[in-house]
């Protein structure tokens, strides 16, 4: 949000360059991260000064031109021609001098040395307008005589340089997102630091609001609040007879600084308190409540209303409403409505003062794309115990500059209280946290000026108040954190005692490092490593059986509509990449990404802890589509296919240590893939699946062309890794022997259950099972097909005889036929 520099001084009388200031509130955690000079003039009046006009005659070439002497103050006189009908000799006037810049809107003109139909000018006399302090084109400023020449014009005209700065509030940090929010955190850090040179003691001065009394105690709006979860607290004053014009130039200027249009002087109003304060307000026309009644509620689903901007929108039923009997007037803390807000022709208002539940106004804002000063600071939870003073402090501001009376006492709706916050620290853990011994009267002195007070000491234990701006503030850590906030993370010294842990790798350490193994050899392939945000939309599970949607993790505060579950699966996120990526004309596509994914189930909640039902798994996952190899003048060019995949992910179980034998490929079938296998060990343990994506999911995310897909569980991975000890010896001296077998097999056996049985048949002979032909067609029994196997056999300590071999194949042939109803062709 944007800081005024000088509005702060408002609240607090600090002595800090605005670089120091950023500094500071960077250092307290209130990030700073620019600075930008505001000027309340274009060009700030650099290089105009005051002239005094010594003489004024008729151009010899011109009717309307005059060429004028005029004294600046420096000693010199200079020429310069005029063309304004009312510049005269004795004048006191603003002059432009050579290389002065003048802006023109967006165009910037600079003066210069010139000749003007044969005289030579050597600047120029200015209006108002050409400088920026007026609208006034009808002739040049005539100043008054006293003033002296050679006085620069911004001293003159009193202009005051302001400074915007940028400040990244964080989501818990809703107290400090308003000026005296700002000025009440730097007020602590500076009287602790003692780095003020200002008055002392350091003094914050929050703006009075004891000036305010009801004027006429006529009834006031009556207010009836249906939804108190949805409204935690309504407050609300009339104010009647107000004049809505333009605002001064003070308050214009204010709200210029932050960034806010100026509407009119009552919204201004509602714009400068919420800049202030932290509190939003809203101002109803007051002819437009019928009936005098204010009714907080929701509207049927799909009621028709239109929002200040001149959309209609659908609304739900969940979407809060402030209603008069007539109907909805706004949408409560998101945005008013066309017909309700403040206008030329208004002359009594009723303004609204309210703290609404987040989580409301937060769907709300996302559900109808609106987000707005009010929503952001309801979404995050404004202070329920700070809307009367907003509202007074608005009142007396409208009184102030449109006039008016307050008429009938406030209305104040409050169901539910809610009480400061009550926390117990403890001193020895606050040591031990921070890792100094903070005094005990610089912790008190902290806590004091965060305005958290101290109500009991027991021993080292403090029972402490937490005010209710402070909504994150809830536990002794939090207190820990505020306290060395404050203290600075600087003044926390390193001690001379280093304690480090020497142990050997961890299984996270052996993970990482495998990781940056996989990563490398995937690299060296070719592919491109990309990294998504976990956080996707759960409209992709919508239609999904293997990733259902009710397994969805859903975040208590999305970031948006669009992205609002945590992923289930790496894919979409890949998808997405590789639909953004052929869009720029780049189809040829080889992805790998690390990350968790993660599962919701209900069966495994349990009451103390919500966490256990949300399973969480580290995967890897790859995509591949478009060409393996195009645009090559040695090479044709070939497409991806999911054979190459499958060798991908036989190298990468490999490189882990999960040898072929390890390792089973089965088919199966679900709504993500068109044909696909699950990765297994053999005792049916899942590691991964790969596939070919269905043409209905790529069509999702507007992808024409085959993907192939692979998702490995990673942490089932590191549990495989290890199981199989790598072992080293001689190379065999003796040959190796190969028999083919013609298999007559059912078209629902795979080669994957032929080479398990195969493998469970000999684990030492028999050394690779390889599939070298398929035949389905003419000549062979129905629901039956034919496979080509061969069988590689080798002993590595003697050279195999017939008998030994014939003993293995006909074992091997045996069980095929037991198992899998094999015959020989």
């Amino acid at each position: 949000m944007n800081i005024s520099y000088n509005r702060l001084k408002n609240y607090l009388d600090f002595r800090l360059s605005p670089q120091e200031l950023a500094n500071s509130l960077t250092s307290i955690g209130l990030e700073t991260g620019g600075i930008t000079e505001a000027e309340s003039v274009k060009g700030g009046l650099k290089g105009l000064v005051i002239g005094k006009v010594l003489t004024c005659a008729d151009h010899p070439d011109s009717d309307h031109l005059h060429v004028t002497t005029v004294d600046i103050g420096d000693g010199q006189t200079y020429q310069i021609v005029c063309g304004a009908p009312n510049v005269a000799a004795g004048q006191k006037v603003v002059v432009a001098t050579v290389g002065t810049k003048l802006y023109a809107g967006d165009e910037t003109i600079t003066i210069k040395k010139s000749k003007i139909r044969g005289v030579e000018s050597e600047g120029m006399i200015c209006a108002e307008d050409e400088i920026g302090i007026g609208a006034n084109h009808a002739g040049i400023i005539v100043l008054p005589d006293n003033v002296e020449a050679g006085t620069p014009a911004a001293e003159h005209y009193r202009l005051e340089s302001d400074y915007i700065l940028e400040v990244d509030i964080t989501p818990n940090r809703i107290d400090a997102a308003s000026h005296y929010g700002v000025a009440r955190d730097l007020a602590a850090y500076l009287r602790v630091k003692g780095k003020n040179a200002a008055t002392s003691p350091l003094r914050l001065k929050k703006p009075s609001v004891d000036a305010f009394k009801i004027d006429d105690n006529a009834p006031s709006v009556a207010v009836t609040v249906e939804n108190t979860e949805a409204c935690r607290r309504y407050s609300g004053v009339t104010v009647k007879n107000v004049t809505v014009g333009e605002s001064p130039d003070w308050l214009k200027k204010q709200l210029e600084s932050a960034g806010i249009r100026s509407v009119n002087n009552i919204v201004d109003v509602t714009n400068y308190v919420l800049q202030e304060t932290g509190q939003p307000l809203h101002a109803f026309d007051l002819r437009e409540i019928k009936d005098n009644k204010i009714i907080v509620k929701t509207l049927p689903e799909g009621t028709p209303f239109v929002t200040l901007d001149g959309t209609e929108r659908k609304l739900s039923d969940k979407d809060l409403m402030i209603c008069s009997p007539a109907g909805g007037m706004c949408i409560g803390g998101v945005f008013g409505g066309l017909h309700s807000g403040v206008k030329d022709s208004t002359t009594d208002i009723f303004l609204e003062s309210a703290c609404f539940n987040p989580a409301w106004i937060r769907k709300t804002a996302r559900r109808h794309g609106l987000h707005t000063d009010a929503s952001f600071l309801f979404e995050r939870g404004v202070d329920p115990n700070s809307t009367i003073y907003a509202l007074k402090r608005a009142a007396l501001l409208i009184k102030e500059i449109a006039g008016g009376k307050i008429t009938g006492e406030i209305t104040d709706i409050y169901p539910n209280p809610v009480p400061n916050a009550r926390v117990e620290l403890s001193v020895r853990k606050t040591w031990s946290l921070i890792g100094k011994q903070i005094p005990i009267e610089t912790i008190e002195a902290i806590l004091q000026n965060l305005e958290i007070n101290i109500i009991n000491k027991k021993d080292d234990v403090w029972t402490l108040d937490i005010p209710t701006y402070r909504a994150d503030v809830t536990r002794d850590v939090d207190v820990i954190e505020e306290i060395l906030r404050i203290y600075g993370y600087n003044s926390v010294e390193t001690g001379e005692t280093l304690k480090s842990n020497l142990s050997g790798k961890k299984q996270t350490d052996v993970s990482y490092q495998l990781q940056n193994l996989i990563s490398e050899q995937l690299s060296g392939y070719g592919f491109n490593e990309i990294l998504n945000n976990s956080l996707t939309a759960a409209a992709y599970y919508e239609q999904s059986v293997v990733f259902p949607k009710a397994q969805c993790v859903v975040p208590a505060n999305p970031q948006s509509a669009e992205i609002d579950a945590m992923r289930q699966t790496l894919l979409f996120g890949g998808l997405e990449s590789i639909c953004f990526n052929r869009n720029h004309k780049n189809p040829d596509l080889h992805f790998y990404e690390f990350g968790n994914v993660y599962s919701y189930h209900a069966e495994k909640e349990q009451e103390n802890n919500p966490f256990a039902a949300i399973k969480e798994e580290f995967h890897l996952s790859l995509w591949l589509t478009g060409n393996k190899v195009s645009n090559s003048w040695i090479h044709p060019e070939e497409k991806t296919s999911v054979y190459e995949l499958k060798a991908l992910v036989e190298n990468i179980l490999l490189r882990l240590g999960i040898p072929a034998k390890k390792a089973v490929f089965k088919p199966f079938e679900d709504d993500i893939f068109s044909a696909a296998l699950s990765i297994e060990t053999f005792s049916g343990k899942r590691l991964g699946v790969l596939g070919i994506v269905q043409k209905s999911v790529c069509k999702r995310f507007d992808i024409n062309a085959e993907v192939y897909f692979a998702e490995l569980n990673w942490d089932a991975l590191m549990k495989e890794n290890g199981k199989t000890a790598v072992k080293y010896g001689e190379i065999t001296k003796f040959p190796a022997v190969r028999r083919d077998l013609a298999l007559l097999i059912d078209k629902n056996v795979s080669f994957a259950e032929i080479e398990k049985t195969a493998y469970q048949t000999d684990k030492k002979i028999l050394k690779e099972v390889n599939l070298f032909d398929v035949y389905e067609g003419k000549n062979l029994p129905e629901g039956k097909k034919s496979y080509a196997v061969g069988f590689i056999l080798q002993d590595d300590e003697k050279t195999l005889n017939d008998k030994q071999i014939e003993s293995i194949m006909l074992r091997i042939q045996k069980n095929l036929e037991e198992k899998l109803n094999v015959a020989l062709r």
